[in-house]
């Protein structure tokens, strides 16, 4: 179970981002102050969620909660200021809106800007352990999915290519994966792509991961996780 609260007696608002992470797109970020006596068993760290129990939470956390906020700082923002310090604007932004102000802030992660004074706690994985920071992150995770589902019908993606690449592993015995090589430019991710994101090896590839270990040994899921770092 959740913890709903780090202090008891004291308005805390849980903080959380949303696409930093990405490609492209815009980065958002939730605040959330939730009562004290709130309890919901569903409420969990949104990554450990499906999308239909996030988007079945989305509507108990905003009828629940004190108050809660969404902020956003768009692809050209980050360009200027970078991916860590647009995460910490949308935040800002975030608490900006909210309409109580809190006492204390709950951040997920391990590095904040401070934010007009007000006493702050970094919390690595504190999506799993509070639920103010837990309602953010499915804030921040869904509304973001809708932005993104929105660029995706305004501008779909063109088809990637059919041919197929099979790869085996010398020192991997049964370890086969199929790779599907997908060359990305600028024209195709604009208007919502990051140039900062842009480097060499993404433009060679782009997240296909499709991937099968036809034998799951423990070689063959090493093999495997080595190879996606190398690609994303």
């Amino acid at each position: 179970m959740l913890l709903p609260y780090k202090i008891e007696n004291r308005i805390e608002a849980g903080c959380d981002e949303a696409g930093r992470g990405c490609l492209a797109g815009a980065v958002y970020a939730a605040a959330v102050i939730l009562p004290p006596t709130f309890q919901d068993e569903r409420l969990n760290d949104s990554k450990r969620l499906s999308e239909k129990q996030r988007y079945a939470l989305r509507p108990v956390i905003e009828q629940n909660a004190i108050a809660w906020a969404v902020g956003i700082v768009t692809p050209e923002e980050i360009d200027e200021i970078n991916i860590l310090n647009a995460s910490f604007l949308a935040m800002h932004r975030a608490l900006d809106a909210l309409s109580t102000r809190p006492e204390a802030l709950l951040i997920d992660g391990n590095r904040f800007a401070p934010y007009h004074n007000i006493p702050y706690s970094c919390e690595i994985k504190g999506d799993g352990r509070f639920l103010s920071i837990a309602a953010a992150s499915i804030l921040a995770k869904t509304y973001r999915d809708d932005y993104m589902m929105n660029l995706h019908e305004e501008r779909p993606p063109r088809a990637p290519p059919e041919r197929k690449q099979r790869l085996s592993h010398p020192h991997t015995p049964g370890c086969h994966c199929t790779i599907r090589p997908y060359a990305l430019s600028s024209q195709d991710i604009q208007p919502a792509g990051r140039r900062a994101a842009l480097s060499l090896r993404m433009t060679r590839f782009i997240k296909t991961r499709d991937f099968q270990i036809k034998k799951p040994t423990f070689h063959g899921w090493l093999f495997y996780s080595k190879l996606s770092f190398f690609i994303w």
